[in-house]
């Protein structure tokens, strides 16, 4: 009996300390499945998405401003792989409470190859887009809270497109997508393009944009239905060519672009870092200003630096005014270096920011864009500052200054004072 009962015993302490160390495995287990929830949640959020269980509400939709709209608000989003894994469908509806328009747009996508991710997609947009800018295809998404030099733009055009898109994973390293579309153009503004015998305001654009991103020092995970990036490295080199035919479905003009980028990120001891980033692009043949180029300016015309105290940008000249320049042919230089942070304490810890950028460019002519003075940048544009971020609630401060061929003659309108804005998920 005393064995019987010493067996007893040690069965039960063994049984109690088992449930025990499942009860604690259990409780780790919960601990880190909340854990990763918690950081694919922030992931969605800082990529500009409110999770659901079908559906992701883009946040981008939400509420804007700018100086044709005012107020832009409005809802939008796409299906996620919970609803389904090889078709997606994306909506947008916004209103601008200053034109008092209704933008929107509609589309859906097929997968038809798991492992080079390659998706045929349909989409009708009607919606503004600013005169000048030109993006590219293959950018990641870009989210920002606010995004600083949508407030004091005023030069839109409107456009009503239908638009095929096939995006493919050529190769773990190069990402590639292609566009044909359809588009009606109006421009929200004064603008006649001169072509000799006619001089046209609304015109249509028939497109084809190709554009490939080589990530030639990028890591990816190639499983058994997708390819992942693990670990991003530089350089990146982006390419992408625009062909406008004026023979097919009535397209007005002949005219193609040829866009280049290349980013390059050094990081040095003491948790330095230096960011160079050269854009380039040109343009042939007939194209409106609305398809050419500016080189990002974000700074207002108004008489004072107080005036003109608004948001920084990411990647924009702060001492450039909005319209003051537009090219045909360009090439900026954009060169940031971080300092480490400055430990002051656990919570503050302002960083410093040297910025150096360069603008080039030229337009053929000139004399062809009615009804808006601009000038070009032959001669190179030069502006220089720094940054002091993150001193409170995410917010900093910015200086710049204006130098060179395009220095003004009036000394404080070479200068830029804006906030800042960083925050990371």
């Amino acid at each position: 009996m005393k064995y019987f009962w010493l067996f007893i015993f040690f069965t039960a302490f063994v049984c109690k300390s088992q449930a025990q160390e499942h009860e604690t495995s259990k409780s780790s287990s919960q601990t880190v499945n909340d854990s990763i929830k918690k950081v694919e949640f922030l992931n969605y959020i800082g990529n500009g998405y409110f999770p659901t269980k079908y559906f992701n509400f883009d946040l981008r939709y939400l509420i804007k401003f700018n100086q044709h709209e005012g107020f832009r608000t409005g809802l939008g989003g796409v299906t996620n792989e919970t609803f389904s894994k090889n078709f997606r469908f994306q909506w947008h509806t916004v209103y601008g409470f200053l034109d008092h328009r209704f933008k929107y747009s509609f589309g859906g996508g097929y997968r038809i190859a798991e492992k080079t991710n390659t998706w045929i997609s349909l989409l009708y947009i009607d919606d503004l887009e600013e005169t000048g800018s030109s993006t590219f295809l293959t950018d990641k998404r870009l989210f920002q809270f606010f995004e600083p030099r949508l407030l004091n733009i005023d030069l839109f055009y409107r456009h009503i497109s239908k638009i095929l898109i096939i995006e493919h994973q050529l190769h773990p390293k190069i990402l590639t997508e292609t566009q044909f579309s359809i588009n009606k153009i109006t421009p929200i503004f004064d603008y006649n393009f001169n072509l000799g015998n006619q001089s046209i305001i609304n015109y249509n654009l028939s497109l084809i944009k190709i554009a490939a991103q080589w990530s030639p020092f990028n890591d990816f995970n190639k499983t058994s239905i997708n390819i992942g990036e693990t670990k991003s490295g530089y350089s990146n080199f982006t390419l992408q060519y625009t062909k406008s035919f004026a023979t097919i479905f009535s397209g007005d003009f002949n005219f193609s672009k040829l866009d280049f980028r290349v980013i390059q990120q050094f990081k040095h001891q003491n948790e330095n870092s230096t960011q160079i980033v050269l854009t380039s692009g040109i343009a042939n043949g007939d194209a409106p200003i609305t398809h050419l180029y500016h080189a990002y300016p974000n700074n207002v015309n108004k008489e004072t630096i107080l005036h003109r105290f608004s948001v920084a940008g990411i990647n924009s000249f702060e001492t450039m005014y909005f319209n003051e320049f537009f090219s045909d042919k360009f090439a900026t230089l954009q060169i940031k270096h971080n300092l480490k942070p400055f430990n002051i304490s656990p919570w503050f810890k302002p960083q410093l920011v040297l910025i150096t950028r360069f603008a080039i460019g030229n337009m053929d002519n000139v004399d062809r864009h009615e009804n808006i003075t601009f000038d070009t940048l032959e001669k190179g544009f030069s502006e220089s500052g720094f940054e002091i971020n993150k001193l409170i609630f995410g917010f900093g401060l910015s200086f710049a200054y204006r130098y060179g061929s395009y220095h003004l003659p009036d000394f404080e309108d070479n200068f830029a004072f804006k906030f800042t804005f960083n925050v990371n998920l």
